[in-house]
């Protein structure tokens, strides 16, 4: 009785500082509350984002937004053609006793912005592939722990594709959401241009520490999961794999490649803190599928024929709904 006492005031202490949170952020950021929703379950749920919109959505200011409410150490890192794995790993060099020492790179923060991830060349990427996965750093046979927590919100432009290079599946594998901004509407803008056309500053508080934040991350993990529900999202997942056990005619005609073991489970934790924001003690079959589109996206790969007939990822995903 005492532990379902104590699990309720987690609960009720995680539902309050994700309000605060959003709170917090919305004196900077006006609207797009689909989006600070995704993006706030993925640092509860220590996953990374992909922020996919044209210029001028503010994906930049939503990430230092974010890290500022949080407290947390950041770096940005403007990647650019010309940017080398050590730039942003960190690099040796000789000290003054002509011995090696390594030089932390901008990844040693707990939020790195990735802004424009896709203006640098594969072998940068790569980089980050390791830090994104297991939370360290290789240098020079030697192995570096981050911090926690440690996310990479990563920001793309979808429509400038000249000098840009395509993000490899193992990349974008590593990110729990792919995040689509669209354009605010007209009372949204009409916020926004007053808020950024005066003198007033606004001042954010700190909500929370990173203890705070690991703290949520282990209450998120541990929520428990009926087997309907947690059956309902493998098979879910497994349905987005041409000729596989449970894929229907529409997939076999129209994807080349579905998602992997991963999105089963980053959906499944998502699906638990998506029900945790809400007041619920466990996960339902709803919350599996309000969260499915941004992490199934980035990782089914249409075919020729889904092309030619103007059919989007998307779709796909709410046929599969």
């Amino acid at each position: 009785m005492e532990k379902e006492i104590n699990n309720i005031q987690k609960v009720e202490s995680f539902v309050k500082a994700f309000n605060d949170f959003k709170k917090e952020i919305s004196k900077v950021i006006v609207g797009q509350e689909d989006v600070v929703n995704q993006v706030l379950i993925s640092v509860f749920s220590n996953g990374h984002c992909l922020l996919v919109g044209v210029p001028g959505l503010a994906k930049t200011l939503l990430v230092q937004t974010i890290a500022n409410v949080l407290g947390l150490k950041f770096n940005r890192i403007q990647f650019t053609p010309d940017l080398m794995p050590s730039d942003i790993i960190g690099t040796e060099i000789l000290d003054e006793s002509k011995n090696f020492k390594f030089i932390k790179g901008p990844l040693f923060a707990n939020v790195v912005l990735a802004d424009e991830i896709n203006r640098t060349p594969p072998k940068t990427q790569s980089a980050l592939l390791e830090c994104m996965q297991e939370r360290s750093v290789t240098s020079a046979g030697e192995k570096y722990i981050l911090d926690a927590p440690f996310f990479v919100l990563a920001t793309q432009n979808p429509i400038e594709q000249e000098g840009t290079y395509p993000l490899p599946e193992a990349q974008l594998d590593r990110f729990m959401f792919n995040v689509v901004l669209d354009y605010p509407n007209y009372d949204e803008e009409l916020m926004i241009v007053k808020m950024t056309s005066s003198i007033n500053k606004v001042n954010l508080d700190n909500i929370m520490s990173a203890d705070d934040i690991i703290n949520y991350q282990k209450l998120v993990n541990s929520i428990p999961i009926n087997d309907n529900v947690l059956e309902y999202a493998v098979k879910l997942v497994s349905k987005t794999r041409p000729n596989s056990l449970h894929s229907t005619e529409y997939v076999n005609d129209y994807i080349d490649w579905g998602a992997g073991p991963r999105a089963s489970q980053y959906i499944v934790l998502a699906a638990k803190c998506h029900a945790l924001i809400n007041g619920k003690y466990s996960p339902d079959i709803e919350d599996v599928k309000s969260i499915a589109k941004p992490i199934l996206r980035h990782r089914i790969v249409k075919n020729y024929k889904a092309e030619s007939q103007g059919l989007t990822v998307d779709d796909i995903i709410d046929n599969i709904l």
